[in-house]
């Protein structure tokens, strides 16, 4: 069904944009999907954290320390039982185990209802994600684009979006967020795929190849 709805959302682009539709002809088909619940959700959220800022090797390294320190499934219960000095030791900066540890708590308390997030709007995500300690906009606009498969999602933002758009469009130079932002509605509902196929055109990195991991060219949340 996802498949069948992001295959729907090409061919309406196409239909609407010629440049588009000659982009999407030279690149694979964008494979935007929803991945599995509640416990997948949580990793995925204190992965993308640990990776902020990091060059790929750097962030797989110290994600592969944090997910020692937890055998079996990573759930919010098992990084609350861990000390800070744990999570520090595997590598993670200060800033960014407090993060994990608010995530986990939000979690645990109910706060960040992970398991039936996915039924609300994209805002409405956007504003829950972000009430946890070092989780901004971009890092929650991905997990709904990547771990979610919400399919109406446009991170203007993200660098690579922008001069994936500039390229696509042949324009003098970068648009603003606040152009970006008015260029993307004629996009809507599918503005996701529209980002997937700017970053391939930025000739970048899609951050979903990396689980929504920071990568070179996007903002930091």
């Amino acid at each position: 069904m996802a498949i069948a709805k992001v295959r729907m959302a090409i061919d309406e682009l196409c239909a609407r944009d010629p440049v588009f539709r000659a982009h999407v002809a030279k690149h694979e088909t964008c494979d935007l999907k929803p991945r599995s619940g509640g416990r997948a959700h949580f990793e995925q959220l204190a992965r993308a954290v640990a990776f902020q800022q990091l060059a790929g090797r750097a962030a797989s390294t110290i994600w592969g320390r944090v997910r020692e320190l937890v055998p079996g499934d990573f759930t919010a219960e098992a990084v609350l039982a861990l000390t800070h000095g744990q999570l520090r030791s595997a590598g993670l900066s200060t800033a960014k185990a407090l993060s994990i540890a608010d995530l986990a708590e939000h979690v645990v308390d109910g706060r960040l209802p992970l398991d039936r997030i996915a039924r609300q709007p994209e805002e409405a995500i956007i504003e829950e994600l972000t009430r946890v300690r070092g989780i901004g906009r971009w890092t929650a606009e991905m997990f709904l684009m990547f771990q979610l498969g919400k399919l109406n999602v446009w991170p203007v933002g993200d660098l690579g979006v922008r001069a994936g758009y500039r390229a696509l469009y042949e324009l003098d130079e970068l648009p603003t967020v606040n152009e970006l932002e008015q260029l993307g509605e004629r996009f809507r509902p599918y503005r996701s795929v529209a980002a997937w196929y700017c970053w391939r055109a930025a000739d970048t990195v899609v951050p979903g190849a990396a689980k929504a991991a920071s990568r070179s060219g996007s903002k930091a949340p």
